[in-house]
């Protein structure tokens, strides 16, 4: 078996008023920390975006660790949004609730004027 590092990373882009999030892999509780720790470490702007495209797998741990990023960033002011989910992402994100919680969006192109005003 692999470290959690072969099966889940992150990658990040930051400008003024937004930073961009890619998760690409599987969410559980052998890569939860990582993903918490890139959420974590994602500086304050008004909008931080996770690209979800490339993720595979949602576990408990993984709707845990949207739920207080979404509560940290709201306290910071900003906005916590999801783009592109996986399907079976995306059905884990009704199953929960959480897409009445967090926006949920088909592309990045749709925020471009939302980040810019």
């Amino acid at each position: 078996m692999g470290s959690s590092g072969d099966r889940f990373h992150v990658a990040m882009s930051v400008s003024d008023h937004v930073v961009d999030l890619r998760a690409v892999g599987e969410i559980d509780i052998a890569t939860v920390a990582s993903f918490r720790a890139a959420l974590w470490s994602a500086p304050a702007r008004p909008v931080l975006r996770l690209d979800l495209s490339g993720v595979r797998l949602l576990s408990a741990a993984g709707v845990r660790a949207l739920v207080a990023a979404h509560l940290r960033v709201r306290a910071r002011g900003g906005e916590l949004v999801l783009i592109d989910p996986d399907p079976v992402v995306a059905r884990v994100l009704r199953a929960t609730g959480l897409h009445r919680v967090l926006p949920v969006r088909e592309s990045a192109r749709e925020l471009v004027t939302c980040a810019a005003a």
